[in-house]
């Protein structure tokens, strides 16, 4: 009878343990599955848009090596992730459309910042300085554009008007910190797989799975430098994953997560992302992998040129620029 007990209280105390394995595990395929529907999405469409010989001069610019890259990568992440989120299983309709909008919106007034934009302002202070003196930049257009698509994908979840401010924030707020760190080959899309793989464990992995696989799929061309995200799929990679975690975090982790982005968002007004990482050997190390060129002597230079960066709403004081529009559009390749 004691032997009994003691094998029935042990299956009491791992059952809840085997149910949350269970349960970590389902979210995990569900992830995986959406990751392989992003990343067969945006390679397709990274291929249709940037065929060999019909690379478009307009999307072309150079970057901080003086390499000619494609933006085109920006739209194929944005369209790989917007078609994933509609096909991937365990999704509500109004949580895709919350998730399309956020991505396509974003994605639209990055290409527009990117496309019409110009480097004379940068950074939030630099925007609405010139607002404060009549001037409506392109990335003031652009910020305003992401905060309301943020407010209107929150509206589609449905959580009451509380949860809508504070997840259009979240969303539009996520947008913007992506953008900041696309700066050098590859970055952007290693913080965002670093900040959100471990989401693929938990109920919000429908969601991050599509953008994740999406953007892995284009990483081996953003580290060969023959494409980058640009302002489109910078914003509309981090938008896409800030809904993700407006769909499913619970109200206080949506507060904690806009008060992290809020706080790193503020801090890059006041200090140089490239130059805490550089500082940081670790950091370094992980954001020089997969490059193909490492030689850190090799931003020297770019550094000298004067370039503005791309990417108008994050700016800040980084010195060296990721990309800037070329004079005279080089030849594909």
């Amino acid at each position: 009878m004691r032997a009994t007990t003691r094998v029935s209280t042990r299956g009491a105390v791992r059952s809840p343990l085997a149910a949350g394995a269970a349960s970590m595990a389902s979210h995990a395929v569900r992830g995986l599955n959406g990751a392989a529907l992003g990343a067969l999405a945006a390679r397709s469409a990274y291929r249709l848009l940037d065929r060999e010989g019909e690379r478009s001069r307009t999307w072309q610019r150079v970057n901080f090596r003086g390499r000619a890259v494609t933006l085109q990568e920006g739209p194929a992440l944005a369209s790989g992730v917007c078609a994933a989120c509609v096909l991937a299983p365990g999704l509500t309709p109004r949580v895709r459309a919350a998730a399309a909008l956020a991505a396509a919106g974003s994605a639209a007034f990055g290409a527009y910042d990117d496309l019409a934009g110009s480097a004379r302002a940068k950074g939030l202070r630099g925007h609405l300085g010139a607002l404060a003196h009549g001037e409506v930049t392109t990335g003031a257009v652009k910020m305003a554009g992401i905060g309301a698509t943020g407010l209107a994908a929150a509206f589609l979840l449905r959580k009451g008007p509380l949860d809508t401010l504070v997840d259009g924030a979240l969303i539009a707020a996520s947008a913007n910190l992506v953008n900041l760190f696309d700066l050098r080959p590859g970055r952007a899309v290693k913080f965002a797989l670093l900040a959100s793989a471990p989401a693929l464990a938990s109920p919000a992995a429908p969601l991050v799975g599509p953008v994740l696989g999406a953007a892995a799929a284009l990483l081996p061309d953003d580290l060969a430098e023959r494409s980058m995200l640009g302002d489109s799929g910078a914003n509309a990679l981090g938008a896409a994953l800030g809904v993700a975690a407006a769909a499913r975090a619970p109200l206080p982790a949506r507060l904690a997560l806009l008060g992290g982005v809020v706080g790193l968002t503020l801090l890059s007004e006041r200090t140089s992302f490239s130059a805490v990482i550089d500082g940081v050997p670790v950091l370094r190390r992980l954001d020089r992998w997969g490059r193909v060129d490492t030689d850190p002597r090799a931003t020297g230079s770019a550094a000298a040129e004067g370039t503005a960066p791309r990417g108008a709403v994050e700016g800040g004081p980084e010195r060296v620029p990721r990309a800037r529009r070329p004079a005279v559009s080089p030849a594909p390749g």
